[in-house]
């Protein structure tokens, strides 16, 4: 079996530095679609220097850009084909407010291996510490097709019964015809997201958009609509990957407020309301 679940377990953690700069937390706000429009005072927080914040969802790409799917494959005990590996899910764990720049420690590991039958799931965790302690823990959920079947654990679920009654607030955000390729220079350089002949070969008419792209450019949405644009409010953020977001669409994020979370559900506007985002939660302060 390419999956060797103990021997993954068993492995030692990975760690190495990472650094990140004002420059790059700019850059990744622009590649969710920050600073529009782009004079505008709460815009302005995203994007100039003098007043900046750093969006939490920042972590997936700082330091390398490289997300936990790419590094998880590389652990003892995984060898397996890429082209039957999917990103089923990704949420963060926030222990303090990211600073605009900073040096810090990642340390990887295979947390979990979970047997779906006729799939396996790996969870792959980061966590990241600086000098003053505990920044953030990323945990990215790989499902690969075709690896289950060994009579190992099955996992919790992570399907959340649908919210009740209509949404608290619905917003339309615009996805840019370059914003793949804008997002893709923090360090995602996957061709499935920027060459048509290759995304052709995956199965898809054109390049798709980065689902680590709708997952902050949805945590922006829920920032900026029901949290004051306060990204320190945030405690936790976590995701399941629906469905796929084409460059020049509009994702349609609903939201439904409770004590201390939002609940989100994220579609494609111009394709039936197809589903992109899943079982979404944002736990704030």
């Amino acid at each position: 079996m390419p999956i060797d679940a103990a021997k993954a377990l068993a492995a030692e953690p990975r760690s190495g530095e990472i650094r990140w700069e004002r420059r790059d937390v700019q850059l990744y706000h622009l590649g969710i679609g920050a600073g529009r429009p782009a004079t505008d005072p709460d815009e302005l927080r995203y994007t100039l220097e003098t007043r900046l914040h750093v969006l939490p969802s920042f972590a997936t790409v700082a330091g390398a850009g490289s997300p936990g799917v790419i590094s998880g494959l590389s652990m003892p005990g995984i060898d397996v084909d890429l082209a039957r590996v999917l990103h089923g899910g990704q949420s963060l764990t926030l222990h303090r407010p990211i600073p605009v720049a900073g040096t810090a420690t990642a340390t990887g590991r295979i947390a979990a291996v979970y047997d779906k039958g006729k799939a396996a799931v790996l969870v792959m965790r980061t966590d990241v510490a600086d000098a003053d302690g505990p920044l953030w823990t990323n945990d990215a959920q790989i499902f690969v097709r075709g690896e289950g079947g060994w009579g190992g654990d099955r996992g919790p679920s992570t399907r959340l019964a649908p919210p009740a009654g209509e949404p608290d607030r619905t917003v339309e955000r615009p996805v840019r015809e370059d914003q793949a390729l804008l997002y893709r220079l923090s360090g995602d350089y996957n061709p499935l997201h920027a060459d048509p002949e290759f995304a052709k070969l995956a199965g898809f008419d054109r390049p798709i958009l980065h689902g680590l792209c709708t997952y902050g450019m949805t945590l922006k949405a829920v920032v900026d609509t029901l949290l004051g644009g306060d990204v320190s409010r945030v405690r936790s953020y976590a995701t399941r990957f629906a469905g796929v977001v084409y460059p020049g669409e509009t994702l349609r994020i609903r939201m439904w407020r409770s004590d201390g979370r939002v609940q989100v559900a994220v579609s494609a506007a111009e394709r039936e309301d197809a589903p992109v985002l899943a079982d979404t939660i944002v736990e704030h302060l």
